[in-house]
């Protein structure tokens, strides 16, 4: 394959070597046969919108990206310290609100965060953990420096991609991993589920975990039952649980069961009826005050939406100069607040030099690249940072870096990509090595998510470097 001359950093030279020795002919074929894997399988996705309605393969790309041990450990400090933090100022702003009252964040950006649940303040979470399940999106910049696009601490999705991928490549290129010396990332479904049956409620020596998800039509599915069936937990929808007696019951042919730990992979809204939305089809009744009696454990935490707010992400290096004392490890991309009057004059004079993002979208969704937008696309987002400033940030037209990806044609161009890790907090931090690279396919996108187009590579973390 005389296109791997192409990958010529040195923590891909044993890579290339032996890529080398395979055909283009041969290589297509373990491509399809990757297919129609991942087909068989189910690992596919919808595009919302999409007229052709059709479930697709999630796209994905044998050419790993590869990250040294040095480079990796940096990251990987880098995480540990950002969860930490995230979790200290959520502490803080369920309680004394110490960084509010000290002015390192003006309270009026949590307290009309549109996930901020102020009815849980002075509530005591298990372990004092909020963010038990965490996956930051980082980026390299044009100088190879990490960033960190946003984090995702609500109800992170893409680990079931890590693992499945990793399982492709390794039928795909047998023996390739030990030669190359890849770390491995099939521990973890069992550190989740060490991590779920850390948090149980006190007492509980033998905890049922479950995992509770929206149904069938959630685009996550595929991975609700995979991660359910890699941990040996049962998958549940909120018609399968009730509450009696502030204490949550499983229904099973054999009865009720009681459940003390649920994993849950919808949002706080849907939760319980009684609570937040009561056209909600999709929750348990009474779950709340299971919640609130210390009867039952929730992963993630209720109120962790708050620290999703691209406007709080402003504020995290902050957080970790106050909570920890320390300087960020991993840097935020430069961002501007509708909300600031000078940040706000600026974004609406040079839209077309910045990307803009709604504070509670996700997906790609609710978004501008100013650059790439036309005239009309540009004059809507207008109206809408002034009609609602506190909505919006804009930040700079990062030039992502790119990787090689394979084309239909055989031939090798950079694609954009990033990275997300997969970050568990439990007894201790536990993080995976490497995450889920995504790559813009198409040719000079910077959107990576699959809804938009995007596909996957497996990650490689090599225990040492070259």
């Amino acid at each position: 394959m005389a296109a791997t001359r192409e990958l010529t950093r040195p923590h891909f030279s044993k890579f290339r070597d032996l890529i080398s020795g395979v055909s283009p002919e041969d290589f297509d074929q373990r491509r399809r046969a990757v297919d129609l894997a991942f087909l068989r399988q189910g690992i596919t996705f919808n595009v919302y919108g999409d007229a052709q309605g059709t479930e697709r393969i999630f796209p994905f790309d044998l050419i790993p990206r590869i990250i040294p041990a040095k480079e990796w450990e940096h990251i990987e400090a880098g995480l540990a310290q950002r969860i930490t933090a995230l979790n200290m100022f959520l502490h803080d702003i369920y309680h004394d609100q110490k960084i509010l009252k000290d002015g390192i964040i003006p309270p009026f950006y949590v307290l009309s965060g549109k996930h901020f649940r102020r009815e849980f303040k002075g509530f005591n979470v298990p372990k004092d953990i909020y963010i038990h399940i965490c996956g930051s999106d980082l980026i390299r910049d044009a100088n190879g420096n990490y960033l960190v696009l946003e984090d995702n601490g609500r109800c992170p999705s893409g680990v079931s991609y890590v693992l499945e991928n990793r399982r492709a490549m390794k039928r795909t290129f047998p023996g390739m991993f030990e030669g190359i010396g890849v770390r491995p990332v099939e521990h973890y479904p069992q550190e989740l589920l060490k991590m779920l049956q850390y948090i149980a409620p006190q007492g509980i020596a033998d905890p049922t975990v479950v995992l509770l998800t929206p149904g069938a039509y959630n685009s996550a599915y595929f991975e609700h039952t995979y991660l359910a069936r890699q941990m040996g937990i049962e998958i549940v929808e909120g018609r399968d649980l009730l509450v009696r007696d502030s204490r949550v019951f499983m229904r099973t042919t054999k009865g009720l069961q009681p459940v003390h730990v649920i994993y849950r992979r919808l949002d706080d809204d849907f939760l319980d009826p009684t609570v937040f939305r009561r056209d909600s089809q999709l929750g348990v009744p009474g779950l709340i005050n299971a919640y609130r009696s210390g009867n039952v454990s929730l992963a993630n935490s209720l109120g962790t939406g708050i620290a999703d707010d691209k406007v709080i992400y402003h504020f995290v290096p902050k957080m970790i100069k106050y909570y920890l004392d320390q300087e960020p490890i991993l840097p935020n991309v430069p961002t501007y607040l509708a909300s600031e009057d000078a940040d706000r004059q600026y974004i609406v004079e040079n839209l077309d030099k910045l990307v803009v993002k709604a504070a509670n979208e996700s997906g790609g969704y609710g978004m501008l690249m100013g650059p790439r937008a036309s005239q009309k696309e540009r004059d809507e987002f207008k109206a809408a940072i002034l009609a609602d400033p506190r909505n919006y940030i804009a930040q700079p037209m990062i030039s992502l870096s790119t990787h090689p990806t394979r084309q239909d044609d055989g031939t090798f161009e950079g694609r954009h990509i990033d990275l997300r890790p997969f970050v568990l907090y439990g007894e201790k931090i536990t993080i995976v090595p490497g995450g889920l690279t995504r790559v813009a396919l198409r040719k000079g996108s910077l959107v990576v998510n699959s809804s938009q187009g995007g596909g996957s590579k497996d990650t490689w973390v090599l225990y040492g470097d070259e």
